[in-house]
């Protein structure tokens, strides 16, 4: 670990103490990981504290666990990973949350903390059905208004469930169950002799 990174560790055990579930270093990054009842006072304290001073969030996203490991995981489905940067101290932090209930994923909204959350916790919940708890204006951002479930969760069919179409007769857009039919794509494979006059 680097002298800088080491720094940030060291300043997060003594400040966060007994809210850290889990802080590893991988890949030159730190990724701390907070319980979703900690998880808004953990934002503020990561913003707001004068040895922390993490000022931005860069980027926030939903992540599906059910598959990861091939199957093998064993924990909570879906967690929020947020990528926070500091300026004045130049340094980087992932933090991660699980949410306690995988039918009904909730954690708090950090919006109030970093106003750039908006954005992307609108996507998490549209792609990944993560309720983000205080948000002011949760709704979808990507899907159609009327699109039935959250396309990034592992179970998803890669078809969906309903497609939208244009009705000549009716002069709209009409929705109507998936008609595509899964089938194998085969390869083809030319092996002609004298193929491109060789």
């Amino acid at each position: 670990m680097s002298q800088h990174l080491d720094t940030l560790a060291q300043q997060l055990g003594a400040i966060l103490g007994e809210r850290i579930v889990d802080l590893k270093h991988a890949l030159g990054e730190l990724t701390l990981t907070v319980r979703a009842s900690d998880y808004f006072d953990v934002a503020t304290t990561l913003r707001d504290h004068p040895e922390l001073k993490l000022e931005q969030l860069i980027d926030l996203c939903g992540v599906d666990y059910s598959t990861y490991g091939d199957g093998t995981y064993e924990g909570a489905r879906y967690a929020v990973v947020s990528h926070l940067l500091s300026v004045s101290k130049n340094w980087r932090l992932r933090l991660k949350v699980f949410a306690a209930d995988d039918d009904f994923p909730v954690v708090a909204s950090v919006t109030p903390v970093w106003n750039s959350a908006n954005w992307f916790e609108r996507e998490a919940f549209d792609m990944y059905g993560v309720i983000f708890d205080g948000h002011n204006d949760l709704r979808r951002i990507l899907t159609d208004y009327g699109f039935i479930g959250h396309p990034m969760r592992k179970d998803f069919p890669v078809s969906g469930h309903v497609e939208m179409r244009y009705d000549a007769e009716q002069k709209r857009v009409i929705y109507q169950p998936v008609t595509i039919e899964p089938r194998e794509i085969t390869p083809r494979i030319i092996r002609e002799d004298k193929y491109g006059g060789l």
